[in-house]
């Protein structure tokens, strides 16, 4: 039933919830978890007063991205079949793009529980992917007890 899982990551230790269900579906099914992480090209920074290059964003965007995804790869059991990739765009575009792109059959990913004017602003990726997803989307609540 399950072949190929997609956890998408930004790094976050909200992930981990998410990894956790990825690892125990990969187990028993024999399937394999591919890690994938977006390079945010979405330069917030990009005005004459800003003081960020558009280039040295996407080079701190990517070792993010090599960062989360090593992370991701690390905490998965070695009895469990991995690929890791980086992707450059906009998260949504990316992860879905990755679905259509490879023999995905379902992603488990973690949501961030933001709300108002973080929400507003940020925007919820994970809501994005449930809303236009063509394989199954897991989803796994990110919040600590802290929260």
């Amino acid at each position: 039933m399950y072949d190929d899982l997609l956890v998408p990551t930004d790094g976050s230790d909200r992930t981990d919830a998410a990894v956790d269900h990825a690892v125990a579906l990969a187990q028993a099914f024999d399937a394999t978890v591919h890690v994938l992480s977006v390079v945010d090209t979405r330069n917030r920074f990009e005005s004459p007063s800003a003081g960020v290059a558009a280039q040295a964003w996407v080079d701190a965007e990517q070792e993010r991205a090599d960062e989360a995804v090593a992370r991701v790869a690390d905490a998965i059991p070695d009895d469990v079949a991995v690929e890791t990739v980086t992707r450059e765009g906009t998260p949504t575009a990316e992860i879905t793009g990755y679905v259509e792109e490879t023999p995905i059959d379902a992603i488990v990913m973690a949501t961030h529980g933001r709300s108002g004017l973080d929400r507003y602003l940020m925007g919820s990726v994970t809501e994005k992917i449930v809303r236009s997803s063509s394989v199954p989307v897991l989803t796994v609540s990110g919040a600590t007890d802290d929260e």
